[in-house]
């Protein structure tokens, strides 16, 4: 069984989240390609698909939500699983004592959950290097105060993800090829 792991990742944080979970389907006796989206030609070659984006502002990356919508058929007849980082911080919960992983979901998972019918989606916490910042998003960084809004660090919670993607590989494992 083969999967693709595609991914949009703008400064490398979901990436390092999808080399991740395809590493760990691997070591299941998975073939697991972990690619960016953007250079995917045929997803027909895949049996399953784990697809994950950043979030900002509450939205998916713009080729990740594309390339979902294109393949829609495709996917909707395949095993499907879609991830999104994004909420950074060490806080668990908002001001409000809402979990903040299920607050950050993006808006596309419910389209999604509808048209394609995922066997799961997650959030994940995600990474920011603040020196690494380029464009807009560097002047951004230079507000003051900012940090409370984009922390400096890597939050991923790595333990998280490894059981995510552990969990994948029992489901893809005992399910038969192509579903």
């Amino acid at each position: 069984m083969t999967v693709l792991v595609g991914y949009s990742s703008k400064y490398g944080a979901t990436e390092g989240i999808a080399e991740r979970i395809a590493a760990t389907l691997r070591a299941a006796g998975l073939e697991a390609d972990a690619r960016p989206l953007a250079t995917v030609g045929d997803p027909g070659a895949y049996d399953a698909f784990v697809i994950g984006a950043a979030a900002y502002m509450g939205s998916w990356r713009k080729d990740a939500t594309r390339f979902v919508r294109r393949h829609r058929d495709l996917l909707a007849a395949r095993a499907v699983w879609l991830f999104s980082s994004g909420p950074l911080g060490t806080d668990h919960t908002d001001s409000e004592g809402r979990d903040m992983l299920v607050e950050s979901q993006p808006k596309q998972f419910a389209e999604f959950a509808e048209s394609i019918e995922p066997r799961n989606v997650q959030v994940f916490s995600g990474a920011m290097d603040l020196s690494k910042l380029r464009g807009r998003d560097r002047l951004v960084s230079k507000i003051p105060a900012v940090e409370k809004i984009l922390p400096d660090g890597d939050f991923r919670d790595w333990p998280a993800i490894d059981a995510w993607a552990a969990g994948i590989a029992r489901d893809l494992a005992s399910a038969p090829t192509g579903t």
